[in-house]
């Protein structure tokens, strides 16, 4: 070998070398690629049901409502934003990416995004940024801000300094805002977006009315049904939607005549499916 080398030209020992160093980048390029490649969700088993907070990332509701979902035996974990959650949506959406590799690498079937006010718009950039239709069955959002919400766009405009990053971006037609609206509703996991009329944090309640997805205004279930921005994660009729469409699998519009039912199973301590 020594010989067939040192019996080269000078000119073809260097274009050789060169050749070398070119194959072992790609390979070394190839490699980084593999290591970091998403985990995909493990066939015929549960997945882990990840809770996104809104704006300023309180996590107490979605800690009930998480308890609750534990109790039909699934797994459920809270997601905590970075910082107090007022920071870029897309930092929020990577923090979001990180839980789900974690349930996926822990052997989780695709997951379940539950995404709160502002943290609804983080699942949906998730989605898009992140590949959620090969990992996640489903993604159901309660009174997010999908469309934007005009007390963000009031904040941007006269109190700027209050309006942190993801305060501009949820006013309407921000460039984030944009972009997701742009995005093709037929990449989407399965949706279910709920929302109720009463909304006085999200107005107008109508812009989680999402392209795609099973659009549901909580009063149009049961119409005397009185829920506040903040009590969309433990209101009865809401948790029950919730865990009947995790007992399912599937997301599917209820009626009216659903309306008892689902309020009951909102209201069970202890729940079986």
């Amino acid at each position: 070998m020594i010989r067939w080398w040192t019996g080269l030209s000078r000119r073809r020992q260097l274009l050789l070398g060169m050749l070398t160093l070119v194959v072992v980048a790609v390979a070394v390029t190839v490699g980084v690629r593999t290591s970091h490649r998403a985990p995909a969700p493990t066939e015929d088993r549960p997945g882990t049901v990840l809770l996104v907070p809104g704006y300023g990332g309180s996590t107490g509701s979605l800690d009930v409502l998480a308890a609750r979902i534990r109790r039909t035996g699934r797994t459920a974990t809270v997601v905590r934003l970075a910082g107090n959650g007022t920071g870029d949506l897309a930092v929020q959406a990577r923090v979001l990416n990180g839980y789900v590799n974690s349930a996926l690498r822990a052997g989780s079937g695709p997951v379940t995004v539950i995404g709160y006010s502002a943290g609804g718009v983080v699942a949906w950039l998730w989605d898009v940024d992140y590949g959620g239709a090969a990992r996640a069955g489903m993604i159901i959002t309660l009174g997010s801000p999908l469309h934007g919400a005009r007390i963000a766009a009031i904040g941007a405009v006269f109190d700027p300094g209050a309006c942190p990053v993801a305060c501009q971006q949820l006013a309407p037609g921000s460039a984030l805002l944009t972009r997701l609206q742009r995005s093709p509703a037929k990449d989407r996991p399965p949706w279910l977006s709920l929302w109720t009329d009463d909304d006085q944090t999200v107005q107008p309640p109508d812009s989680a009315r999402l392209a795609g997805a099973v659009n549901v205004p909580l009063q149009g279930v049961c119409p005397q049904a009185d829920i506040s921005h903040s009590q969309l994660p433990t209101a009865p009729l809401v948790d029950g939607i919730v865990l009947r469409t995790l007992a399912a699998n599937r997301v599917t519009a209820p009626s009216r005549s659903d309306c008892t039912a689902l309020e009951a199973l909102g209201k069970l301590p202890n729940l079986g499916t």
